[in-house]
């Protein structure tokens, strides 16, 4: 437990300060770039790059795990078969792409900007390719040299912004990709030579098996991915006026301002589920699970009440050129809170063996955010894809609560969860309903709240807590 406990501190630290380093890129894009319509474009592209990541990695990272570790199969055979076999295609899709980058361009919308499909291409399939041999290094449990490279590649990646976009002035999209390029082909080429496998053999039977046990994985990404990442991806097809990506970056960047939000569910969730698979065989497990669900959900409450309240001071991240957008900061916040409660709830489904419900509600969420953009996208922008994000995620939380107390009774806290959620709305209205004459005053009204939802806290739960421990 405890090379658990420091493996996934490790695994959790590299991606949190990776995100947050990711994070800073926001401001210099739309401070830098000429207009909102460029941010719209790396919005965009980077939509369909996520998506066409899980398409070209097809659940291997998953297959390679679970057949590396079986007693009847070479972990080296594994290894190699899953590396060529995901190599061989991620070639093929750049190839693909690079020879075919004009029609691409042209359909995607961007007839002068083919190059960009390129560097994408070739970007997106160097990613695909190094998720085998970073499943590899977390087999042979080498966390450091892991968070090492994926450091080195944020690292480089702002590096070669700022040359680009700072230093050199050269304030074009066309440089945000040659970035990530330049960046993905470093860390590949240091990568390479740290994962060679030691012999093994390619083995088409055993290729036969690892895409029986993937692929089905395959259907699971992409609605969870597509749940993500539909919003920007189908927009601009969408969105009838001639400004659409200059609304789409505006949304982009206005979504990147709730990622606070996000970065601590991250860090959450990479705590949690050694967690829970750890405590699974205790008899006080449920018990645990529930207390780990009320606190997420109460700092999820304090995080959301914090950045809205200080919202003047968020907002300086972006441009003003995209504050317009500010107003769906909070409907993006709830959607965050809804998408953390329902990664809690998944684990129903992991601890009992019955992973098909996550496809099932996977695919009713990705319904039902797709059915509700291609209705009101084009009645209302950009508010149609905050929210069909906010009802997709409220929608599949509420089906996992209740088709998981059938199989696996937690004894959730729902009325003291309750509270806190009526507590939240309260301040929230309070906050919201005055007119204030400046927004230092708002900020200073706003903390009171804060202090007011924290001194309950204390009152009904961190006292106990505090003195458990």
């Amino acid at each position: 437990m405890k090379v658990l406990a420091k493996e996934t501190a490790i695994y959790g630290l590299s991606s949190i300060i990776g995100k947050f380093l990711n994070y800073l890129l926001v401001p210099l894009y739309t401070y830098v770039l000429a207009n909102t319509a460029d941010y719209g474009i790396v919005t965009n592209l980077y939509a369909w790059t996520a998506l066409l990541l899980v398409v070209l990695t097809y659940g291997m990272e998953t297959g390679f795990f679970r057949f590396a570790n079986r007693e009847d199969c070479d972990p080296q055979s594994v290894y190699k078969t899953s590396l060529l076999t995901v190599l061989s295609t991620s070639v093929l899709f750049a190839v693909v792409c690079v020879l075919l980058r004009q029609p691409i361009a042209s359909a995607l919308g961007y007839d002068s900007h083919a190059s960009f499909i390129a560097m994408m291409a070739l970007t997106v399939a160097m990613d695909a390719f190094a998720c085998i041999p970073f499943a590899y290094l977390r087999y042979q449990k080498r966390p450091l040299t892991f968070a090492v490279l994926k450091l080195l590649f944020v690292v480089l990646n702002i590096g070669f912004n700022l040359l680009f976009l700072v230093v050199l002035h050269r304030n074009d999209v066309f440089y945000v990709f040659l970035s990530n390029i330049l960046a993905t082909t470093i860390q590949t080429l240091i990568l390479i030579p740290l994962t060679l496998p030691k012999g093994g053999r390619y083995s088409f039977s055993l290729l036969r098996q690892l895409l029986h046990y993937s692929l089905p994985l395959l259907v699971l990404g992409v609605a969870g991915i597509m749940n993500q990442t539909l919003d920007r991806i189908l927009f601009p097809y969408l969105y009838p006026g001639a400004d659409a990506q200059s609304q789409l970056g505006i949304y982009g960047a206005c979504f990147k301002v709730a990622m606070v939000m996000m970065m601590f569910t991250q860090a959450f969730r990479y705590a949690y589920e050694p967690f829970v698979f750890a405590k699974h065989k205790d008899r006080q497990s449920v018990e645990a699970y529930a207390d780990a669900m009320k606190y997420y959900i109460i700092f999820s409450f304090l995080i959301l009440l914090g950045v809205i309240v200080y919202l003047d001071i968020f907002k300086y991240i972006i441009s003003a050129a995209y504050w317009e957008g500010l107003r769906i900061v909070p409907v993006v916040l709830w959607t965050y809170v809804f998408q953390g409660i329902y990664f809690n709830l998944s684990f129903w489904y992991k601890l009992t063996d019955q992973t098909r419900w996550g496809a099932y509600l996977s695919l009713i969420g990705l319904t039902i955010t797709l059915v509700l953009q291609i209705v009101f996208v084009p009645r209302i922008g950009y508010w149609a894809s905050c929210g069909s994000s906010l009802v997709c995620y409220l929608v599949v939380m509420l089906l996992s609560y209740f088709v998981g107390r059938k199989h696996l009774k937690v004894p959730y806290d729902l009325r003291r969860i309750g509270v806190y959620a009526a507590l939240t709305i309260a301040l929230l209205l309070v906050f919201y309903l005055p007119a204030y004459p400046n927004m230092w005053i708002r900020m200073l009204v706003g903390t009171a709240l804060l202090v007011v939802f924290v001194a309950i806290f204390y009152i009904l739960d961190l006292k106990k807590l505090l003195k458990k421990s």
